[in-house]
């Protein structure tokens, strides 16, 4: 888990080094090297099977459709806020992310949200409307990227196929599109692929970029409690934000340590709750599972001794 959190959190100085390229060239390379990689993999464990089922069906089609078009979104603004020097405003986007989720699933879901969750809530608000009045512009870039990364959260929950099953049939779905673009580029001259030997392995490298963490992220998940996972997934914003500011030098004012202090006093409240709420999770759990060993040895010494 932390090894992917770290390849995320570091993935602007990758994406720095192609600043040169149209973000939306980057994204189409990106998306075709990752179906290669995907390819690869699923072929190597002998699960094509799965991917030709999870795309034999319109209804599952459509879904897998509109979840490639909601991530699609996220890494070309992701991309985007690299490469025009919002790098800060893109690890925003995903520190208030677990916050969109919570208000996501209260309108999708009607779930309610409990006093701690509520309150980190309105901390997350407050910060983005600190920020806009501070900087007299609401920080678009986060908002796109949290609320789009919300709701790829939300169609997932639709599909039952496993994560990187369900990422190759996105990546396969967007490559006609991706093709499309790079065919232009190449048409009017400017295409980057072929044009350097060192941009053309940059642009490779992204498959493997975008599906090795994918994969140990869905490893990890099986084996670390989601308590354990949120709270680790903040290190992926927590590098984003270094590099914006320790390594490319971005501008970081009052207005953003108000927003960003009340972003973290929020994501502290929020955590310490789910921790709570895991623990007290796992302690009825061990209670009921206590409580039927017992019930099961009455019975055995019941049947035992009439």
């Amino acid at each position: 888990m932390i090894a992917c959190c770290t390849v995320w959190g570091l993935s602007p100085l990758y994406y720095k080094m192609l600043a040169h390229i149209p973000p939306l060239e980057v994204l189409s390379h990106r998306t075709l090297w990752s179906l290669v990689f995907f390819a690869v993999v699923l072929a190597v464990q002998g699960r094509m099977g799965p991917l030709r089922s999870a795309l034999s069906s319109p209804r599952s089609v459509v879904i897998i459709l509109i979840a490639a078009l909601a991530i699609a979104t996220n890494w070309f603004f992701f991309i985007l806020s690299v490469q025009i020097g919002k790098a800060v405003e893109a690890s925003l986007g995903y520190y208030i992310f677990p916050l969109v989720a919570v208000l996501i699933g209260v309108v999708a879901f009607g779930e309610r949200l409990n006093r701690a969750q509520g309150l980190a809530v309105a901390l997350a608000v407050l910060a983005v409307v600190v920020l806009t009045l501070g900087l007299g512009v609401a920080p678009w870039i986060a908002l796109i990227l949290s609320v789009s990364f919300g709701l790829y959260g939300l169609v997932k929950k639709s599909l039952s196929i496993g994560p990187v099953i369900s990422v190759t049939a996105e990546v396969l779905l967007l490559s006609p599109i991706a093709l499309i673009v790079i065919g232009m580029a190449w048409q009017q001259g400017h295409g980057a692929y072929g044009a350097s030997l060192g941009d053309s392995l940059l642009l490779m490298v992204s498959g493997p970029l975008t599906a090795t963490p994918l994969i140990l992220f869905s490893y990890a998940t099986k084996r670390v409690s989601m308590a354990t996972v949120g709270l680790v997934q903040y290190l992926n914003p927590t590098l984003q934000f270094m590099c914006a500011v320790v390594i490319f030098g971005e501008p970081f004012g009052q207005w953003h340590v108000i927003a960003f202090s009340l972003i973290w006093a929020a994501l502290a409240i929020y955590s310490l709750a789910s921790l709570r709420q895991d623990r007290a999770a796992r302690k009825a759990r061990v209670r009921s599972e206590a409580e039927a060993i017992g019930l099961t040895s009455s019975r055995s010494d019941s049947s035992a001794n009439p």
